[in-house]
């Protein structure tokens, strides 16, 4: 089926083509980083307030994990523990960091009603997986034991991500699904990575190789991954032996977007095996438009559904 760019997602691409930057998979992974931020920095809409934001050191088996903690404004006046959502940025596992989706942690703590913790988790090819997703583990774990102290409930804490973000807030829950701990409350999946075998008919379709081009994909994962690592679950949770057991999930995807198979066979799989999903597709757009509020309004759409679903969780 061919996809079709909402009038606003085409004008952004054509403004990105037009711009002479050059694609990610031919600069060194720091101008890649840099370029990401600018970007990211220049799409972003109007923050919301918020009570506070501040910075955080997870601990972890390796050091220190280094986070960011936004409390929305709403929570001022309930008192009490808070519900709560780890959240993991997007980037390939190569790029991004807590300052690419600042804007989108705070609105999301802004529409969801509650604590938002940004986790940024170690990056390739510096640190190669499973590092990544030891991190998503390990600070998943650590908000949970400490969730009294950082005024967060820990029966209500969810965790999400966008891409790569996805990716690891999958394999979160399923590390906390087979080790007891913690009881997660939901997970939010925005257009999530979950299958390294790259099959899906969306990674060879010319219409979804827009901003995530499947070349940029190829040089994530070379930076990421070994061979032997692509069958790894913690790498593409979508080969987990089973879904089931997993906390109820809200799962995004976008038309133009080389994960949207994948994003889209997961959230069945996920409903196969008896897990409670709400899934929205968002046919016009493309990978990476949820950062994007200055110029694209679903991306704005998609924050408030996504907080309002949280909001569901308790």
């Amino acid at each position: 089926m061919p996809v079709i760019l909402d009038p606003d997602a085409a004008n952004v691409y054509k403004i990105y083509q037009e711009s002479g930057r050059p694609p990610y998979e031919t600069v060194t992974p720091r101008e890649a980083r840099e370029l990401y931020l600018k970007g990211c920095m220049a799409a972003s809409p109007e923050p919301p307030e918020l009570q506070q934001i501040a910075p955080l050191l997870i601990r972890a088996p390796h050091g220190s994990i280094p986070a960011r903690m936004y409390r929305p404004e709403r929570l001022r006046q309930r008192g009490g523990a808070a519900p709560a959502l780890a959240f993991f940025h997007g980037g390939g596992w190569v790029i991004g960091d807590l300052d690419t989706h600042d804007v989108a942690c705070r609105k999301l703590a802004h529409e969801g009603e509650l604590i938002v913790i940004a986790v940024e988790y170690r990056l390739a090819p510096e640190h190669k997986f499973p590092a990544a997703v030891e991190d998503a583990i390990a600070a998943t774990q650590w908000i949970s034991e400490n969730a009294r102290e950082l005024g967060i409930d820990a029966a209500r804490l969810s965790v999400g991500g966008d891409s790569a973000g996805g990716n690891l807030a999958t394999v979160a829950a399923l590390s906390a699904r087979d080790r007891g701990r913690p009881a997660l409350a939901g997970q939010v999946l925005i257009y999530p990575a979950t299958d390294f075998s790259m099959s899906q008919p969306s990674h060879s379709e010319p219409e979804t190789s827009v901003l995530l081009t499947h070349s940029v994909i190829r040089w994530f994962r070379d930076h990421y991954l070994t061979g032997a690592d692509h069958a790894d679950w913690r790498a593409s949770p979508a080969r987990a032996k089973t879904l089931s057991g997993l906390p109820p999930a809200f799962v995004l995807t976008a038309g133009a977007d080389p994960l949207r198979d994948e994003g889209a066979d997961y959230a069945q799989r996920l409903k196969d095996a008896g897990v409670a999903v709400t899934y929205r597709h968002f046919p016009g757009q493309f990978h990476g438009f949820f950062t994007m509020g200055k110029f694209l309004q679903q991306a704005n759409v998609a924050a408030s559904e996504i907080g309002a679903w949280l909001r569901t969780l308790g």
